[in-house]
């Protein structure tokens, strides 16, 4: 698959690291030596389930994974280990088009404290109405606080509904509010996602969805969305999926998330779900390409022998080498032997 990752300078700057190790003294006045390890390592979170969409049986071992930049030659990556319970920064986004996800959606929300999101996690909550309404903003994950923070999202479209006017007299839409949260979440640290719970329908924003999606995975910012099953039924207002449906389901897959399809009945334990999985994601760590270059880029992952599993890695940035730091004469070098080679196949970007 393709993921755009970009230059520091624009967006993020992943696992620069520099570390410092002293030599103990041999005396008092001895001075202490210190020296620089310029590591450059990056991590990807890497999505990896099988062909249905659902959870891997057993560990996949690190041995099985690689990387290609730009379609340079496939690099057997340093390292691997399950995200477990790392910090995620987590944005959730309520569309109240899908009237039928919210009755109760509070209470599914607040279950997840804490037994899927911690006080390690940090919270923003946010709303889709006649404005794009933020209660939370990146707070500590408890019950109590998600409660109130949905409810106080939602206030003034459940106050509208009980009214014969039920009209705004601007509707926020959906590609639009993605930018927007994207944009903020892409100041914090920690795993960066968004959790939608929407219809998946657009109606008239002033960005196109493919923008969103490039500006999510530049970020670095996986998308998980829950929507309804795409049949007409009675009794809710699903709908027959048109384009929109598609673009919302690429936006989420190709920034290394996922959607979930369901009944309205079924939130609460799919939200669960969906939190599991983005613990369960992989971090797939390799040094900077040798010959790295700023800008946009093909990355691509894959799994020894797993033909059939679904694999989506979120985007990244590549650190550009620090030139002081790399003339300093206590830096010790990366070894380019053993780091991914940057092709030479580098991505169309689309015309605007």
């Amino acid at each position: 698959m393709r993921l755009s990752f970009w230059s520091a300078g624009l967006f993020i700057v992943c696992c620069t690291i520099v570390l410092a190790a002293q030599e103990q003294s041999a005396s008092k006045d001895e001075p202490i030596h210190t020296l620089h390890v310029y590591a450059n390592l990056l991590q990807v979170p890497t999505l990896v389930l099988q062909g249905n969409r659902q959870p891997l049986q057993a560990q996949i071992s690190e041995r099985r994974f690689s990387v290609s930049i730009d379609s340079g030659p496939w690099f057997r990556v340093t390292h691997v280990r399950l995200e477990g319970n790392d910090p995620i920064s987590m944005s959730i986004l309520l569309d109240t088009n899908a009237k039928d996800f919210m009755p109760g959606i509070s209470n599914n929300i607040a279950a997840l404290a804490p037994a899927w999101l911690t006080a390690r996690d940090r919270v923003s909550v946010y709303a889709m109405d006649c404005t794009l309404v933020r209660s939370l903003n990146d707070v500590p994950a408890n019950s109590a606080s998600l409660k109130v923070g949905v409810d106080a999202v939602l206030k003034s479209w459940t106050t509208r509904r009980g009214k014969k006017d039920q009209s705004c007299k601007r509707q926020m839409n959906l590609w639009d509010s993605l930018g927007y949260i994207a944009t903020e979440l892409g100041k914090l640290p920690g795993r960066r996602v968004i959790l939608v719970v929407s219809d998946g329908r657009d109606r008239g924003s002033g960005r196109p969805w493919n923008e969103v999606r490039n500006y999510l995975q530049a970020e670095g910012i996986a998308a998980f969305g829950v929507t309804y099953i795409p049949i007409v039924m009675s009794g809710w207002s699903a709908f027959i999926p048109g384009k929109d449906a598609y673009a919302f389901q690429a936006i989420c897959e190709l920034s290394g998330g996922m959607v979930s399809t369901i009944y309205p009945a079924l939130t609460g334990k799919t939200l669960q779900r969906l939190v599991t999985i983005m613990r369960g994601r992989y971090i797939v760590e390799f040094p900077r390409p040798s010959n790295s270059t700023a800008g946009a880029h093909d990355m691509r992952v894959k799994i020894d022998k797993g033909e059939d599993a679904f694999v989506r890695p979120s985007g990244i940035s590549i650190p550009l080498p620090d030139p002081a730091l790399e003339q300093d004469p206590t830096t010790v070098h990366a070894d380019t032997s053993v780091a991914p080679e940057q092709g030479t196949r580098r991505i169309l970007t689309s015309p605007k």
